[in-house]
């Protein structure tokens, strides 16, 4: 499905982009590339005075996997977001220790409180923390868009599974220039 419309109170969430984050080998994107279309929808929407989100990892979730997990020490910046996402006044952040955005912040609190029906969604990882957090969102009815030419991923395979497979049951997707079409219009 093409991106059709956003709704008057939308809010963007940018997912990860923070220093430990950025450094990982992603792809097809470089991250260097989805910071600069973040950035550009982090000032369309400033422009348009709708709601920026700004979400970081700290942590994980403690259950068992089978993938092996960091162990040591994390770099003292790695939770820190990029120069280009620090966080600027009246925006919200949100810092998650889980793959989505919403479980156990209180990311739906400060949506809700400012009447928020719709969400974009853009960041690293695509199939991991811009995933979750989209999942989740359309979970608690939010109209969710994915500007999928902002957002990266550590395996070209997942990437692709999310945006042809995933996304499109849980939302709209465009890219970067078709959400900031439809910001004109407001």
């Amino acid at each position: 499905m093409a991106l059709t419309t956003l709704d008057a109170k939308t809010a963007l969430i940018v997912i990860d982009l923070q220093h430990g984050i950025v450094r990982l080998p992603v792809t097809p994107l470089a991250a260097d590339v989805v910071v600069e279309r973040c950035a550009q929808l982090v000032d369309a929407f400033h422009a348009k005075n709708l709601p920026v989100v700004k979400v970081n990892v700290a942590g994980g979730a403690p259950g068992r996997n089978e993938q092996a997990r960091h162990s040591g020490e994390l770099p003292a910046d790695w939770a820190v977001l990029v120069p280009e996402m620090a966080l600027q006044a009246g925006e919200i952040a949100a810092t998650k220790t889980t793959w989505g955005g919403f479980h156990n912040t209180d990311l739906h609190a400060q949506l809700q409180a400012r009447g928020v029906t719709q969400v974009v969604v853009c960041g690293i990882a695509t199939s991991i923390g811009v995933e979750s957090t989209a999942r989740q969102a359309y979970e608690l009815g939010y109209n969710v868009t994915l500007a999928t030419d902002a957002m990266t991923c550590l395996n070209a395979e997942t990437h692709k599974n999310s945006i042809e497979r995933i996304f499109p049951r849980l939302g709209e997707t465009g890219s970067t220039a078709d959400v900031l079409a439809l910001l004109k219009s407001f």
